[in-house]
């Protein structure tokens, strides 16, 4: 299954996705390790134990057998940002990066339990805040991929105070769920 994981992955696309997804561009540098913590501080201690850790130009750091793949914060970007993703948003993250059809088949789920610097609610393909892209910064957070079907009856609105659907009316629609206060 983990082949199947790498393969899907397109490390230069998914870095794309992530700065999307996480925000604002700016330099950071990591060694080996600071990389490692860095990536695993998206997920929850006992998945973060089995969980793959990759670079962003799709070197395995550590090897794991849980089924998820865990990023540091990319390089390009400021403050912390890493994600964990299974193999279901690393689909969707092919198909957003490619801009194609995407629809869940199942649930899947992606660990930012560090929190992002930001992206438009509204537009997958935002770069910066607008007048009229409702640009968040979410906090640490869980993003759920499910058919479209269960995603209905949920709020679009990210300041009701509880999981809301963003990117409505797009392939790239999915649940964000946070986990804590916002920042």
């Amino acid at each position: 299954m983990r082949e199947r994981i790498h393969r899907s992955l397109d490390f230069g696309l998914v870095t794309l996705a992530a700065a999307i997804l996480i925000g604002p561009v700016a330099g950071c540098a990591q060694n080996e390790s600071d990389a490692v913590a860095d990536a695993l501080s998206a997920a929850w201690p006992g998945m973060a134990e089995g969980a793959t850790v990759m670079d962003w130009e799709g070197n395995v750091l550590r090897e794991g057998s849980n089924g998820y793949t865990c990023f540091p914060t990319p390089p390009t970007l400021a403050g912390t940002a890493p994600m964990c993703m299974d193999s279901e948003w690393a689909k969707w993250a092919e198909a957003w990066q490619n801009k194609t059809e995407y629809a869940a088949e199942s649930l899947g789920i992606s660990y930012m339990l560090a929190g992002d610097g930001g992206a438009s609610n509204i537009d997958p393909y935002a770069e910066g805040p607008t007048d009229d892209n409702e640009w968040i910064t979410e906090g640490a957070h869980l993003m759920i991929l499910a058919p479209a079907a269960l995603l209905e009856g949920y709020s679009t609105d990210p300041e009701n105070g509880g999981p809301y659907v963003m990117w409505t009316g797009t392939p790239y629609a999915h649940l964000m769920v946070p986990i804590g206060a916002r920042d």
